[in-house]
């Protein structure tokens, strides 16, 4: 059968509200045509005789008597054709004979289009929708069409507001029964979903299928601004913010808007001085659940989560560097070519990087979003705020294995192992003397004193400037470790 042959003509059932569309006869099948003929004759049947089977259950009435007996089994409950194979029962012989197909496997029913077979003819019709386009159930609050009446009968719950499907544990109601059975998982704990890579379980498909990409690196979801992709299509949407410039979380205590609620959240408890996540083990509490979790570590002894390295499919052409991203790779490009695309618009000055323009854009707001809670003092950059935080705690992580000395920062134990290692990594380039210090180096150079360096080292992130390349390099790691 040629799709081009068929010519859909509708009909409006005021009755029920919708619009069906019909195949008319000259396009059916042999089969079809004796069904719908043999309907013809009922529908006669009905206008000139009288429905003299009248049920005394619900009022509704009969021409054929066979038809008002199977009516009865629906108050009756009766089933009295069974299956010979499985012994299960059914209301009518036509329903035994599709259900052994299930037995037999017999399917009878062809598609013309694409020769897929069905076991049941009602079946067939529903699938050939798929190639004649053909939606003969339609909404009439919002004209939206389906090809299945179930479909329809489902859309309009989001009208009605409907909720059929109740959660006997709770109470809570759905419009649709899938959601009920996956709501009710968060009472049973069932998680059918299981991931072969790593054995974590799900809830939902759904949630299997987005955890998947951990293991496989796939980004589907691509930035069409910068070519950055994300896992989910939440990611990309809040990322997009950045591009945009839209903040639509507003603090209503000092008017400081964010591009996600979260964020405001977060922020918001500077100014309640509210911290939600408390340490079971010493009593500690913290403002955000990532920082409850990091503090546990010193508990438990726990490591992170083992990290499933991607694999490095994207290859710079220049130096042969590769990424597990294309955003990255894209963002590692600009070192050759030299672009930055990202522009101040207060004093013109260019980034490589959307987040290097908004650290140098707090010069000029005079921006410091990092607040210390024990002193009052306020930082532009996280990683300043972490630094000074070890004044107030005496925390000292870094601890050198050579002789057990401690220090707040990683950047102090690096220099301190010089002592033990002899590396010299400053350099003066007059004399060619070496030193394990940067500050060592400098006092060394007004030795120099007839030499003026008239060139400069400008960060790109921040604007600072540097005498020597080497000390751009070192002030550098401060951003980039905080970027990885």
């Amino acid at each position: 059968m040629d799709s081009g042959t068929f010519e859909l003509v509708g009909r409006l059932d005021k009755q029920r509200g919708i619009f069906l569309w019909e195949i008319p006869r000259e396009s059916l099948s042999q089969e079809q045509r004796m069904f719908r003929g043999n309907n013809n004759i009922n529908q006669k049947r009905t206008n000139s005789e009288e429905k003299c089977h009248k049920c005394e259950e619900c009022g509704k009435g009969f021409v054929r008597k066979a038809h008002f007996i199977q009516h009865q089994r629906v108050h009756t409950g009766e089933k009295p054709f069974q299956c010979n194979e499985c012994g299960k029962t059914f209301s009518r012989s036509s329903f035994v004979i599709e259900h052994q197909r299930i037995h037999t496997g017999e399917r009878p029913y062809e598609c013309n289009y694409c020769g897929k077979t069905f076991s049941v003819s009602s079946t067939l019709i529903r699938h050939q929708r798929i190639h004649t386009g053909e939606r003969p159930y339609q909404c009439n609050q919002c004209k939206q069409s389906f090809s299945q009446r179930r479909s329809l009968v489902k859309h309009q719950r989001i009208h009605t507001g409907e909720k059929p499907h109740k959660c006997s544990d709770c109470g809570k109601a759905f419009s649709w029964k899938s959601h009920l059975i996956e709501h009710q998982r968060t009472h049973t704990g069932e998680k059918p979903y299981h991931c072969t890579k790593c054995k974590k379980s799900f809830s939902r498909n759904s949630l299997l299928v987005e955890h998947q990409r951990i293991h496989t690196g796939e980004r589907p979801h691509k930035c069409g601004e910068c070519g950055k992709a994300f896992r989910l299509s939440t990611y990309l949407i809040q990322h997009q913010k950045i591009h945009t410039g839209e903040k639509p979380f507003l603090c209503i205590e000092c008017g400081k808007s964010f591009s996600r609620s979260s964020f405001l959240i977060e922020h918001q408890r500077i100014h309640t001085g509210e911290r939600p996540y408390q340490c079971k083990e010493c009593g500690k509490s913290f403002s955000q659940l990532c920082n409850l979790t990091r503090h546990q570590r010193i508990h438990t002894g726990d490591k992170p989560h083992k990290f499933y390295p991607r694999e490095k499919s994207y290859k710079c052409d220049d130096c042969g560097k590769t990424f597990s991203v294309s955003a990255h790779l894209v963002q590692h490009q600009r070192i050759h070519t030299g672009e930055k695309p990202y522009l101040c618009t207060v004093c013109g000055k260019s980034f490589s990087r959307s987040s290097f323009l908004i650290e140098h854009q707090r010069i000029h707001t005079g921006e410091r979003p990092y607040l210390c809670r024990q002193c009052g003092k306020s930082f532009s950059q996280l990683c300043n705020l972490i630094r000074h935080q070890g004044v107030h705690t005496g925390n000292k992580p870094h601890k050198c294995d050579e002789c057990g000395k401690a220090f707040s920062r990683n950047s102090g134990l690096i220099q301190h192992q010089r002592i033990h290692t002899g590396e010299k990594p400053y350099k003066c380039e007059k004399c060619d003397k070496s030193f394990s210090q940067q500050r060592s180096l400098v006092n060394h150079q007004k030795i120099h004193a007839e030499v003026k360096i008239q060139e400069t080292h400008e960060c790109d992130a921040c604007g600072e400037a540097f005498n020597c390349r080497t000390s751009l390099i070192q002030h550098q790691k401060l951003h980039t470790a905080w970027l990885q």
